[in-house]
């Protein structure tokens, strides 16, 4: 597409964070949006925004680990405006604690939402692309698709078998040119996402950070996926850093994510256990940003830079010495 204006384009996950950024940018370029959620008013909220900014927009309750209610989600996209030409899968939910510490149903809900939501979407959604010849199906993953993530055991292996699904779809889809299967890989997101996630650590999540991505970040890459499709696209410097060091040293990876995990939760306050929005809606965290991300101080670009630089050099040493090995 060379303008989202007048496209179809389903958001769910639209009632706060990423998702609302999303639907605010796609907004003011003027596409139709079907706003999907379980937060009904709040949806409405969005809605109203949508199209004060010149967008047209639609309000569908949904539960993504619904399959049903997704299809139904899918079927009212098409009465309402005729067809759909972007699917944003943005859904989630987090749970934080030591994995024998978080209660299996929270792991349960954390799958189903991250990982059976998009399953849902895409069953729903691809046959009706197939008809029309063209759709796009864009899933919001994470780096937590390739790095390991302490104290979010179920959070990281929905990312693993998301990256797994949309793989595996691409591979179906060669013989459907005008369907694209995408994904959007942002680092740790400045969302509400942390303040109603559920928390089994017993301890606050202090998480202010100038590592965090601006969701309105986030979005600007959803909308330019979905005007030029590609099977990756990387949200700020972090995520490719983070992919590059697990590829070239996932043992380091797993020993440096592991202490600082237990060195953080160490020096937080004690706080007391909560499911927070994982089997209900909560009504804390309305907004586009969390309030965690801080500036970064002016010694944080160089090391990057030279962070980047020596992971690259790393990777390049260890690939002419597989190569030099096999000759």
């Amino acid at each position: 597409m060379d303008s989202v204006r007048g496209a179809v384009v389903v958001i769910t996950g639209a009632s706060s964070g990423i998702g609302r950024a999303t639907a605010l940018t796609f907004a003011r370029e003027g596409a139709r949006l079907v706003l999907a959620a379980r937060r009904e008013a709040l949806l409405g909220e969005v809605a109203e925004e949508c199209r004060e900014l010149g967008g047209e927009a639609e309000v569908v309750p949904t539960d993504v680990t619904d399959a049903e209610a997704v299809r139904r989600l899918a079927n009212r996209a098409v009465q309402m405006f005729g067809g759909i030409d972007v699917w944003v899968s943005n859904a989630g939910v987090g749970a934080v604690g030591r994995f024998e510490d978080t209660p299996l149903e929270a792991h349960r809900r954390v799958v189903e939402t991250n990982l059976f939501g998009p399953l849902h979407a895409a069953h729903a959604v691809l046959p009706l692309f197939r008809r029309q010849g063209h759709g796009v199906l864009i899933n919001t993953v994470s780096v937590g698709a390739w790095a390991p993530a302490p104290y979010a055991a179920a959070y990281a292996a929905s990312k693993f078998g998301l990256e797994g699904l949309l793989e595996s779809l691409r591979a179906e889809l060669v013989d459907a040119p005008g369907v694209h299967v995408c994904g959007v890989y942002p680092f740790f997101t400045d969302t509400p996402g942390m303040s109603h996630g559920a928390n089994y650590t017993g301890h606050q999540l202090d998480a202010e950070s100038p590592f965090y991505d601006d969701p309105q970040d986030v979005a600007d890459t959803v909308l330019a996926v979905a005007l030029r499709p590609r099977a990756q696209a990387m949200v700020g410097a972090m995520t490719p850093l983070t992919r590059l060091g697990h590829a070239v040293a996932p043992r380091l990876m797993e020993k440096i994510a592991g202490h600082g995990a237990h060195r953080h939760f160490s020096r937080t306050p004690p706080a007391a256990t909560s499911d927070g929005n994982l089997f209900r809606p909560v009504e804390r965290g309305r907004g586009v940003t969390g309030g965690f991300r801080t500036p970064p101080p002016a010694w944080v670009s160089p090391l990057l830079v030279a962070g980047v630089a020596a992971a690259a050099a790393a990777a390049y040493a260890g690939y002419a010495r597989s190569k030099n090995g096999n000759h």
